[in-house]
């Protein structure tokens, strides 16, 4: 996506200006549109590969180290050389994007979920069985709704991650605000361009923060009741 910007010369380059931001206000809308939905989709996506993945290690033990060693060796790949990597194959597009997203992702939520499945206490798993719970059932029934409050955690790391991540992808022509962010620096560094767009990016990963903690209230009411 490219973003047509209506610059107007301010002899003070302020770090902020609402003159920009009204002469620009489509274009910033834009841009924290793309944002918010590569950073929903990464995440998503992300979610459907990680909680399989995740189940997987819960169930068999010796696949756990691998699965969290493969992921973990994939986060430690600078963005910049993964996005290169990646390029080559899937062309320079939200694809590219989002498989990068996808994959830095995976290590901060099947870490937490397989950290929240292993809390599950053995007595309850026990007793599930007692009660004629087969491993599919204890799965869905007792498993996964314990291991919620672990869950969740995964997913608002990874959300916050990912709005950060999402800026990078302004080398293949897809980075939401990044794209301000390096038109500003390209721009004589148009200070007022480059502010606007790192105080959004960061209220928005603020937003999307909240919004997870509140879902996380909503569908785990009991671990609220236990922390007072």
């Amino acid at each position: 996506m490219s973003f047509r910007l209506s610059y107007r010369a301010d002899p003070g380059n302020p770090w902020f200006s609402w003159q920009y931001v009204r002469d620009n206000s489509d274009t910033i809308l834009a841009a924290v549109r793309e944002h918010a939905s590569l950073t929903g989709r990464a995440v998503l996506f992300a979610v459907l590969i990680a909680l399989p993945l995740s189940v997987l290690a819960y169930w068999f033990r010796p696949l756990a180290g691998p699965i969290l060693a493969v992921s973990g060796v994939v986060y430690t790949i600078p963005s910049l050389a993964l996005f290169a990597f990646i390029a080559p194959y899937l062309g320079t597009g939200t694809t590219t994007v989002l498989v990068g997203l996808v994959l830095y992702a995976l290590l901060l939520i099947v870490r937490n979920v397989v950290a929240g499945l292993n809390q599950v206490p053995p007595e309850v798993g026990e007793a599930a069985e007692g009660m004629g719970y087969g491993r599919w059932g204890r799965l869905f029934r007792i498993d996964l709704p314990l291991a919620l409050p672990g869950i969740v955690t995964g997913v608002r790391l990874a959300t916050v991650s990912t709005v950060a991540l999402v800026t990078v992808g302004v080398l293949v022509g897809h980075g939401g605000l990044g794209q301000l962010i390096f038109a500003g620096f390209q721009n004589n560094l148009y200070k007022a361009e480059i502010m606007t767009a790192a105080l959004l990016c960061v209220a928005l990963a603020v937003v999307l923060d909240l919004l997870l903690v509140l879902v996380a209230r909503l569908v785990t009411p009991w671990s609220a009741r236990r922390a007072r």
